[in-house]
């Protein structure tokens, strides 16, 4: 088999499976994987030593997202990047080595894998032969995508084909797809069993699933984390953005999947935590100046902003936590504070601070604003000749004492 061309890289590229350089050796070819692929594993323990406990139990990534545990029987020496053909129900796949050893028992766990089952095995590092197969299952699962979504408009199938993964050998193909009813796709899987002669398994999947197979930049300005680290997906709710103190906007909340984004969730135990305290939103204050109602908080400062008019935010004033707590005791015995702010013992209300505090150490936006220009001092030897016109027809050139030997101008 010839050298691995150009075509041949990027079309690896954009699929998905992560590859920018290919080793073309026959005996041992790999793939010099992208900086982060998808679902990118670092093995902190590649350096150490191999032990008695270490495991034959590889960790094999295929297209996108897809991954699998496989089991290396004739112990072969791999290493992440290596190309291997491994077993397939039917026929064999072709992968790429992302993990090896102790760190793989980790991984399993992780995606709750079953340590106790028989895997499934490792035949041997990938032939020119496999490549050659692979390149061209590859090379059409794009056409062949485009070409199922004709069918399926055709039989007026509510579903949407968002990715095909290819087998190795060229024989089975995957079809993942959208729908948010069932579908009935029998007559589907006829057609396109007879037109493209292969095997053909449909798997379901969601919205979520399906921007972490495409991938793509957040509004953060990172990769999603659907695409890169995440492996499970947990229901996210708008309670989240609630206890956040975020605005309800939907075209903020949601994510390129059209669902809430699932970063609403990293911090929403914390901000749970932190409220534990606090006192009813529900419940206004009463002042003998009036009735204050709620508007907002400001969770970490353990502060809660009040205004006399119910309907909008008009002249607010920041009420501190314990405050409010007392006021509401006092609401409850029969009794009116004066204000909402507790005053001190010359008469002084005590505000609540709600300007923003230096805690991590960053300089004031305003430090070059007080700082006065430096003076500039003259250089005398410096200074041009100044020329200096008289009444008489002669024209004098005159000069400081220091440059006395500049030449003399023409008349």
């Amino acid at each position: 088999m010839s050298d691995f061309d150009n075509t041949t890289i990027k079309s690896f590229e954009d699929i998905g499976r992560g590859c920018i350089k290919f080793n073309a050796d026959p005996n041992s070819p790999s793939c010099k994987s992208a900086n982060s692929y998808k679902l990118d594993v670092y093995n902190w323990l590649e350096d150490l030593p191999e032990t008695q406990t270490a495991t034959d139990i590889v960790e094999i990534r295929f297209k996108n997202t897809r991954k699998g545990f496989y089991k290396n029987i004739n112990g072969l020496k791999l290493k992440k990047g290596d190309i291997v053909a491994v077993e397939a129900s039917p026929g064999h796949d072709i992968g790429i080595v992302s993990l090896v050893g102790e760190l793989v028992l980790e991984q399993m766990r992780k995606y709750g894998a079953n340590t106790n089952e028989e895997l499934k095995k490792i035949y041997r590092k990938a032939k020119p032969a496999d490549i050659q197969k692979w390149e061209q299952a590859i090379s059409r699962e794009h056409l062949v995508m485009l070409e199922t979504r004709q069918v399926a408009n055709r039989l007026r199938l509510e579903m949407k084909i968002g990715d095909i993964d290819f087998q190795g050998d060229g024989t089975k193909a995957i079809f993942y797809y959208i729908s948010d009813e069932r579908v009935d796709f029998r007559e589907l899987i006829k057609i396109l069993a007879d037109k493209f002669k292969i095997r053909i398994e449909m798997r379901q999947i969601g919205a979520r699933q399906e921007a972490g197979r495409i991938g793509g930049i957040g509004s953060c300005g990172r990769e999603l984390c659907c695409s890169t680290w995440m492996t499970n997906f947990v229901s996210v709710s708008t309670s989240a953005a609630r206890f956040q103190e975020l605005s309800l906007n939907p075209q903020k909340l949601a994510g390129q999947c059209g669902k809430l984004k699932c970063c609403l969730n990293y911090e929403l135990e914390v901000y749970v935590d932190a409220q534990k305290d606090f006192p009813s939103k529900q419940v206004p204050l009463q002042i003998k100046d009036g009735t204050a109602y709620y508007q907002k908080t400001d969770v970490f400062k353990r502060v809660m902003w009040y205004s006399y008019s119910p309907d909008s935010a008009v002249n607010i004033t920041p009420v501190p936590i314990d405050r409010v707590k007392n006021i509401m005791i006092m609401n409850k015995e029969g009794f009116k504070p004066e204000s909402l702010l507790e005053e001190d013992k010359e008469g002084k209300k005590k505000v609540a601070d709600p300007d923003y505090t230096n805690v991590v150490g960053q300089d004031s936006i305003s430090r070059f604003a007080d700082q006065k220009k430096p003076k500039l001092k003259k250089n005398k030897k410096n200074r041009k000749p100044i020329q200096l016109k008289k009444k008489s027809d002669d024209s004098v050139n005159t000069t400081n004492d220091d440059s006395a030997n500049s030449e003399q101008l023409p008349e």
